[in-house]
């Protein structure tokens, strides 16, 4: 009987009592699917009490209450002499308290007079927003009921998030919908005692008696807590047995030419312990039977790239291809250009492919890859489309991997047979949450950086200090040094007390002629310009003001001083991503937070941890302690999990228990779980 179960959860949520496709598709823009399962994984965010009273008398203004009252009076409202009146519909409570209930849409007038007929008691509940000398007025009541209706007005209201068109009545007449069915189809008769277990718990939050039902730690939210976490173990240990069970379908590759010790002789620089390591660590998983899936995680300027050039050379010694998928077009030219001079050094012959390019020129790329000839492509997701092909692809190496989503990671590999997977995160995990996370994939670290290089001064300032700054960095700028000078927004907001790029950029430009300006509402041609041209050690562009933009994407060695303004509004994570944009030579370099007058506690404590510490581990670790796991990890962004009910600070014994269950393979003792992982999105797990 679970299978039904899930065949309900699958069920479009449109096949629900009064739904249908168009209220269905609003649900589809605020819960991110459409199905019922979707819906249920959409608790709510808190619990709003309403509070029965006799009398309005003594109630206060703000507060959420529920009265009956009898109807004395229509006011019937409209536009006069050019002002918008409501309708007012004119009643008393049992004490004959006065109080008016207020609606301005005049297109309802009939259907609130209906709704509250003269002479008539009724039942109110809605907030109390004012007082005037005419007694309480409620505008737009959530609840209008008659007197023998009074149950369907909740004491205690659940608010889930919401969005346009989707009223918290939709919401609430949904879920009785959907639990009603729940509780008529699936009992002890016909359904497993885990699959009960698991139903109760969802009732439990969907109607919550109180806030504290809804926090962490709660029974219910704890158990879904767990379910989660052992759902997705579930499909990491199923997705790593399906990995092994391919080991008959792959074939380990004999060397054909000696080119990795040619590699060595070339690197102008000594490889760091770490990063020779974690070399070593994916030469051994090329001589297995199983195909790699490792992920290599190591701070902005760590050498990931270097490590990832050796796999693609050893794997070329096979006579196998190897692919680097970037993220951005800039992002490809710029590996492409550090990548490309090495591999004639080799005899290897290395393309860039991006959206980019057209014609003849597509063309005789793809016949190069297509024959086997060019053994390293770059390129972005022009990679994987329907009409490149390769004659023997052996590594797959993703830059930036959560920037890709699953089905792009999977038409990646498709296009060889069952190829090596490399993935490069310069988001560091912290090592508690990494085998949750990334639990079927291999680990490497690199927690070194390359010698020569000096630790990033970091400073914070406050933003009134601006123009001594500018004065500061002025003789730095003229001799030579470039600046990267990050804003949160494009253009000045009225209700935002933040420096815009754009009004930034022009006060810079009067200092510096020749700044640029970069952010994400740009023509990308034009944006990739600016970025390609202030990375030219010849241009004359010395200061780059921009948005979050250049956070991942662009290599520019000659910048040593990144100025971030309103630092306090971005989290630990991105702070630490935008500063590893400097210090990538052998100059010192600095960065400088500049905060605004409104920071909060937390917010001072974040730019203090960064100023403490250029460890990614240890402020990941912290980033996660201050915001929590679904923040961190981004998961608006396609590939990665997203937790609906875990709580990391509160639920680390659960990811343990989750963890040992996963790493044993003990998935059998609860079958259930396996199903569940398609409920939690488990497939959007790195590599699946």
């Amino acid at each position: 009987m679970d299978k039904e179960v899930f065949d309900f959860f699958n069920n479009d949520l449109q096949f629900i009592h009064g739904v249908g496709p168009v209220l269905a598709s609003k649900f589809n823009d605020v819960l991110g699917g459409r199905r019922v399962l979707d819906f249920l994984l959409h608790i709510p965010s808190y619990v709003r009490p309403r509070e029965i009273l006799d009398s309005v008398v003594n109630a206060k203004v703000g507060d959420t209450i529920t009265i009956s009252v009898m109807v004395k009076s229509h006011k019937r409202g409209g536009v006069f002499k050019g002002r918008r009146r409501p309708t007012q519909i004119v009643c008393a409570d049992k004490f004959a308290a006065p109080l008016t209930i207020q609606f301005f849409n005049v297109n309802y007038l009939d259907y609130w007079t209906e709704k509250l007929p003269i002479g008539q008691w009724r039942i109110v509940s809605g907030k109390l927003d004012l007082s005037n000398r005419d007694g309480a007025i409620i505008n737009h009541p959530d609840f209008i009921e008659t007197p023998e209706n009074a149950s369907k007005i909740p004491t205690n209201q659940a608010i889930y998030p919401s969005g346009e068109g989707l009223t918290q009545k939709t919401f609430s007449n949904v879920r009785d919908q959907i639990f009603k069915i729940i509780r008529e189809k699936f009992n002890a008769n016909n359904t497993s005692e885990n699959m009960l277990e698991f139903l109760d718990a969802l009732e439990h939050v969907h109607f919550p008696e109180s806030n504290d039902d809804l926090m962490p730690n709660s029974t219910y939210m704890a158990k879904l807590a767990y379910c989660e976490l052992f759902a997705h173990q579930s499909a990491i240990a199923i997705n790593r047995a399906l990995r092994r069970a391919k080991i008959n379908t792959r074939q380990l590759r004999a060397k054909k030419y000696d080119l990795i010790d040619k590699f060595y002789s070339i690197l102008p620089f000594q490889l760091t312990n770490a990063q020779q390591q974690t070399i070593d660590e994916i030469f051994d998983d090329f001589t297995k039977p199983i195909p790699m899936m490792r992920l290599v995680q190591g701070d902005v300027g760590s050498g990931k790239t270097m490590v990832a050039m050796a796999a693609a050379v050893k794997m070329a010694e096979t006579g196998a291809q190897s692919v680097l998928l970037a993220p951005t077009d800039t992002l490809a030219q710029q590996h492409f250009a550090k990548i490309k001079p090495m591999c004639d050094k080799l005899g290897l012959v290395c393309e860039v492919l991006t959206g980019r390019d057209k014609g003849v020129a597509r063309r005789e790329k793809l016949i190069s890859l297509k024959s086997g000839r060019t053994k390293i492509a770059i390129g972005t997701h022009a990679l994987f489309s329907a009409d490149v092909e390769y004659k023997d692809l052996g590594l797959v190496i993703i830059d930036e991997q959560h920037r890709f989503g699953v089905e792009q990671r999977t038409a990646m590999r498709t296009k060889g047979n069952n190829p090596d997977m490399l993935a490069l995160s310069a988001t560091p995990i912290p090592r508690t949450l990494s085998m949750t996370v990334y639990g079927d994939m291999d680990i490497s670290i690199i927690n070194e950086k390359p010698a020569g290089r000096l630790p990033i001064k970091t400073t914070k300032l406050p933003v009134e200090r601006v123009n001594a700054l500018i004065e500061r960095i002025a003789p730095q700028i003229k001799n030579g040094a470039k600046v990267f000078w990050v804003c949160p927004l494009v253009e000045e907001s009225e209700t935002v007390d933040m420096m815009a790029a754009q009004l930034r950029f022009e006060e810079l430009n009067k200092y510096f002629p020749g700044t640029g300006l970069c952010h994400g509402q740009m023509d990308k041609k034009m944006r990739d310009k600016v970025m390609t041209e202030f990375a030219d050690e010849k241009s004359n562009m010395r200061v780059l003001v921009s948005t979050t933009v250049i956070e991942v994407g662009i290599d520019v060695p000659s910048a040593t001083i990144m100025v971030i303004e309103n630092a306090e509004r971005f989290g630990l994570a991105a702070l630490h991503q935008l500063r590893g944009r400097v210090g990538r030579g052998s100059k010192q370099s600095f960065c400088i937070l500049l905060y605004g007058n409104n920071i909060s506690p937390d917010g001072l404590k974040r730019l203090d941890v960064l100023c403490e510490t250029d460890d990614g581990f240890v402020i990941a670790e912290q980033d996660l302690m201050m915001r929590g796991v679904g923040e961190l990890l981004g998961t608006k962004q396609s590939g990665w999990i997203q937790y609906h009910f875990v709580n990391y600070r509160e639920h680390r014994d659960l990811f343990k228990l989750a963890q040992t269950a996963s790493m044993n393979d003990d998935i059998n003792e609860n079958i259930w779980a396996k199903k569940l992982r398609k409920i939690f999105d488990c497939s959007t797990i790195a590599g699946a």
